[in-house]
């Protein structure tokens, strides 16, 4: 009785997950995400960049790529890298922010933070006297209200977000499924965009958001946020 139970939520989750990802809701939620907890401007004294994944990937290449652009965006600004304690990827971040014209000399370190949780009190306990400055908080849009609000309740008041979304593609991606060898027998889905991309992008995008509000709900019981 209790495994067919399961099995009937189980299939009833992925049927409603299945059928949202044919809507604008998970990329709705994923840009709710990160940009409901406020975006920096001008003013910026501080460019925090929370490290996510290995190095080099696609997270975190996003992330210094937003992180180079603030930079140049202003050229007074403290850039702070908070990330766990791997010499690897600190040395590649640096790599990378330099490839993007960033002097390494504005580049700080705090490399003890295995969570946001974690890097939230490294930063107040190494640097205690920066909580009052503007900070502009570089992360995954998924991930940002919650270092937001992590920030915030370590003391950090004037945290704002600079998300890293990625760039839209504009191009037309339509093509002729008889011109280049498709077979009459397969269903040509040579005009459905949607089908092809978004589809598939929108239940990624459903998985993030998910484990994402999962984390919100575990920040908020342990009184994180």
């Amino acid at each position: 009785m209790l495994c067919r139970a399961a099995a009937l939520a189980l299939g009833g989750i992925s049927l409603l997950m299945l059928t949202l990802a044919f809507t604008p809701l998970p990329f709705t939620l994923h840009r709710w995400l990160g940009t409901a907890g406020g975006l920096a401007g001008s003013g910026t004294e501080v460019i925090l960049v929370l490290s996510g994944s290995g190095m080099p990937s696609g997270d975190e290449l996003m992330r210094c790529h937003e992180a180079a652009f603030r930079a140049r965006e202003h050229p007074s600004a403290d850039v702070l890298l908070a990330l766990p304690n791997d010499t690897a990827l600190a040395r590649a971040m640096v790599d990378e922010l330099a490839l993007r014209g960033l002097q390494r000399a504005r580049i700080t370190l705090l490399m003890h933070g295995r969570n946001t949780r974690e890097q939230a009190l490294d930063m107040a306990a190494a640097l205690p006297g920066w909580k009052g400055r503007p900070i502009a908080l570089v992360t995954a849009p998924e991930h940002m209200l919650r270092s937001l609000l992590t920030f915030r309740k370590a003391g950090f008041h004037r945290v704002a977000g600079a998300p890293a979304f990625d760039h839209a593609l504009f191009s037309n991606l339509a093509y002729r499924h008889g011109r280049i060898g498709g077979k009459a027998w397969v269903p040509d889905v040579s005009g459905h965009t949607s089908l092809r991309y978004n589809f598939w992008n929108n239940l990624k995008l459903e998985i993030t958001c998910l484990r994402e509000c999962t984390a919100l709900a575990y920040y908020k019981m342990n009184g994180w946020t």
